[in-house]
Order: structure tokens, then C-alpha cells, then sequence
């Protein structure tokens, strides 16, 4: 199926004017004449100055024609506001996760890990609380927060079982291991 349309006379008029000074720039009625015979092929090409269809966009249109900002994707913020106070709950969330880390580092295994999960659980509940979070709406709201929840559900379980000195054990685990593992 092709999509192949005639482009607008109001754009076409608009390409004629930009440049009525130029010593090569064609009258306005020649510019429009030739602008009425160009078809465009797909939906973002779009005649140029010579009236030869021409490319308006880098984006790749294979597979994404257009896309719209996530649902609460907003600013946390007025548009006055600095930055990081419009931007707070992503920022919250990179800072617990970048705390966590530093401390897993340090040697803090447990604690480390459960501050990164914890603060991916946070960022669950905050996608669910806060109407507008700014760049920690990716997805749909639904879809950020089975995946935040899921991650830091995830986090926490494994680094309550880690070892030594597991802090929560599941007994048919290590049944499920010696099953695998002897067969």
C-alpha cells in the first residue's frame, strides 16, 4: 500500500517565499506550478526548495512513525523551577540506586542491594502516587510499574537469600538445585 499525496499548497507557498532575493530563485508562480506536480511518497519526505522530495525528519520511519510522551511524563515541577526540582523523582531514585551502589562496593553486600531495591519499589510507587514524574515516565504508567515493582522485587528477594547467613530461606530451593544438579 502506498501513501503517496499531494503536498499542501500552503507549504508549497511557503518554500516559493523563503528566499524572493535569491538571483536563481524562480518566480513564485513557477516555485508553485512545479511544487503541484510533486508527489510525496511517505509521510515524512516533503519537497525541498527545488521541489524534489527530500527527507524532514532523521527519524528511521520503518517502524515508528510517531511517538507520544509517557502518560505522566510531564515536569514533577512548574517550568520555572530549577532542573533537579523538576526532575525530582527520577533524581531521587538515581541517588538511592547510586547510594546503594557505592555501599556495595564498600563491601556492604546486603545493605547495598537492598537500598537499590528499595529504591526501585519507590519508583514503582511513585509512578503509581505522582501524576507527573518527569523522565521516570518511560512507558505507559501500568508497564513502569510492574517493571519497577518487578526489579526491585526482584533485588530484594535475592539479596534476602544471599549468602552467607541467609536472611530468608526457601527449602525446596536447594531440593530444586540437588534435582538439577544429580541429574
Amino acid at each position: 500500500m502506498s501513501a503517496e499525496r499531494k503536498v499542501p499548497e500552503a507549504a508549497e507557498a511557503s518554500e516559493a517565499a523563503v528566499a524572493p532575493d535569491a538571483p536563481d530563485a524562480p518566480d513564485a508562480s513557477e516555485a508553485s506550478e512545479a511544487a503541484e506536480d510533486v508527489t510525496v511518497r511517505d509521510p515524512v519526505s516533503a519537497p525541498g526548495a527545488d521541489g524534489v522530495p527530500r527527507r524532514a525528519t532523521r527519524r528511521f520511519p520503518l517502524f515508528t512513525r510517531d511517538t507520544a510522551r509517557p502518560e505522566g511524563g510531564g515536569r514533577a515541577a512548574p517550568g520555572d523551577a530549577p532542573a533537579p526540582a523538576r526532575q525530582w523523582p527520577i533524581l531521587a531514585v538515581l541517588l538511592t540506586v547510586g547510594l546503594g551502589l557505592l555501599l556495595t562496593a564498600l563491601d556492604v553486600f546486603r545493605v547495598g542491594l537492598l537500598l537499590i531495591g528499595a529504591a526501585l519499589l519507590a519508583g514503582a510507587v511513585l509512578r503509581w502516587a505522582v501524576p507527573d514524574v518527569g523522565m521516570l515516565a518511560v512507558r505507559s504508567r501500568f508497564t513502569d510499574m510492574v517493571t519497577y515493582g518487578g526489579l526491585g522485587l526482584a533485588v530484594v528477594l535475592l539479596a534476602l537469600m544471599m549468602q552467607p547467613h541467609p536472611l530468608l530461606e526457601f527449602p525446596w530451593l536447594q531440593d530444586m538445585l540437588h534435582v538439577t544438579v544429580d541429574s
